[in-house]
């Protein structure tokens, strides 16, 4: 629906929308608070178990896989196993305050989106729907959160350690020789880092203050962004009056994220033996730093900081790990690479789903009721949600047999964080699917499990028709691992 042109026709509209906008924030609230206790008595209670219950085996069974592997020297298993009994204590408590928290968030603002969400265009019986919606739900929701948790903390947990121990590959030992060099380069690395990147982010807060409001208010006169659906006014409402606390948060992120960057020089002059290259990577983080916060505010590009030079091959990133390179706009500084556009994607997804359905109704996976709902008010969860998730999901096994750190498409363009849209909305797409992606690659999936997945995804699990689809793996633990995929894809 368009939103009302003209200043008078805004206003009425908003004056119109208030008390009905209130009342639904009173009841959505009032639903979060009832169900926020249970919600969040079921999610402690529930991952508190599992964490209890198999903290023998998980300390039994990292033992033995850090004893027994190849990969680790004898020195550097010593040091893991004397330290390990702090991670075990962190992953009790981490695991057990955040199953609160998130059983508190869960419980609270399920109940509240789900209010929301009941007045949306198209809904029937809404004055019920608005009672109802975001009870069962979101009581059914957090057993499956549980029941994830477990898969995780089992099936995932044993599949990694079992590829720990068995996995031939590079191998680590402690070198006496450069352990005090890094240390004195972390120690450098702090000392410098922590003043000089609290002075970048405290000059730059005011820009992302004043540009943050603008945004804001500017989505918020035109009906547009997060003001544009009736679920999200309240809470984009909230990020107006609470941005110069995120402004704040932003900068004391930064402040703490410098201590670990300085502290990354130990890793520099360990990986590259070398205590200059240590030195080196101290100022080049400044640099870094500078870059990666000027990309995240849309300023103009590059630094007027040194970066010199600390890594023996120039091609090398900051950090081996993809998820922590430098941003998008520093590589584009050095090298030409291809922007993908929003409506390219969605595009080649509408072509996905077309070319997909008609194969799934040529095999009569997709029937003709099928069809016949997703025209109708009543809607398909196949048509609607198993067949686009399918997409996805073939996209994610065709990167995996590719080996590509992004997600490969049909078309062979590969979707990665440089060539991204630069929506926020694919930042929230796109890391989901590529955890998701490194999850499926762990699994080590045959073709028939694959094509068990895809089924699965499909069909949104609908047991009387999975009957129909061929065997299930005879594991009843790779079931519960397959199962667990599907949920995550039809989530993301």
């Amino acid at each position: 629906m368009e939103p009302p042109k003209g200043f008078l026709a805004t206003l009425w509209n908003f004056i119109c929308f208030l008390p009905y906008f209130i009342g639904l924030l009173l009841l959505g609230t009032i639903k979060g608070i009832i169900f926020c206790f249970p919600i969040c008595l079921i999610m402690t209670i529930g991952n508190s178990s599992v964490i209890l219950g198999l903290l023998p085996y998980h300390c039994y069974f990292t033992y033995y896989s850090i004893v027994s592997t190849k990969l680790l020297g004898p020195f550097l298993k010593l040091a893991v196993c004397i330290f390990l009994p702090v991670v075990l204590i962190l992953w009790v408590v981490v695991g057990i305050v955040g199953s609160i928290l998130g059983g508190i968030l869960y419980g609270f603002l399920s109940p509240m989106f789900a209010t929301f969400d009941a007045v949306g265009e198209g809904k029937t019986n809404v004055f019920i729907h608005c009672f109802y919606d975001g009870t069962w739900s979101t009581i059914k929701g957090s057993f499956t959160v549980v029941k994830d948790f477990k898969d995780v903390c089992v099936h995932s947990y044993y599949s990694f350690m079992e590829e720990l121990r068995q996995k031939d590959g590079q191998y680590y030992e402690i070198r006496f020789l450069y352990l005090l060099p890094a240390l004195i380069a972390a120690v450098l690395g702090f000392l410098v880092d922590f003043p000089m990147i609290s002075l970048i982010a405290f000059c730059k807060s005011p820009y992302m203050l004043v540009k943050g409001w603008h945004r804001l208010f500017h989505d918020l006169v035109g009906r547009e962004g997060p003001f544009l659906e009736t679920i999200c006014v309240p809470f984009a409402g909230l990020a107006i009056l609470l941005w110069p606390l995120a402004v704040i948060g932003a900068v004391l992120g930064s402040m703490a994220s410098s201590i670990f960057l300085g502290a990354y020089a130990a890793v520099i002059v360990y990986q590259e033996s070398s205590f200059w290259y240590g030195l080196c990577y101290i100022v080049a983080s400044l640099s870094i730093y500078d870059e990666y916060s000027t990309d995240v505010l849309d300023m103009p590009e590059g630094s007027c900081l040194p970066r010199p030079r600390y890594r023996r091959h120039r091609n090398e990133s900051f950090s081996k790990s993809d998820s922590f390179r430098p941003p998008a706009r520093i590589d584009s500084l050095t090298n030409a690479r291809l922007d993908l556009k929003p409506l390219e994607l969605l595009e080649g997804l509408f072509k996905e789903c077309q070319v997909h359905g008609e194969k799934m109704v040529s095999e009569g996976l997709i029937t003709s009721k099928d069809i016949d709902d997703a025209k109708s008010i009543k809607g398909s969860r196949v048509v609607s949600i198993g067949l686009p998730a399918y997409c996805f999901l073939q996209a994610l096994l065709r990167s995996v047999d590719a080996n590509r750190l992004g997600i490969l498409l049909s078309d062979n363009t590969e979707i990665t964080a440089t060539n991204r849209p630069k929506d926020a909305f694919f930042d929230w797409f796109l890391n989901p699917f590529l955890i998701l992606k490194e999850q499926i690659r762990a699994e080590n999936l045959s073709p028939e499990e694959k094509d068990y997945l895809g089924k699965l995804v499909l069909l949104c699990g609908d047991a009387a028709r999975l009957k129909n689809i061929g065997s299930p793996p005879e594991s009843e633990r790779k079931r519960a691992e397959l199962d667990a995929l599907a949920r995550r894809s039809e989530c993301n």
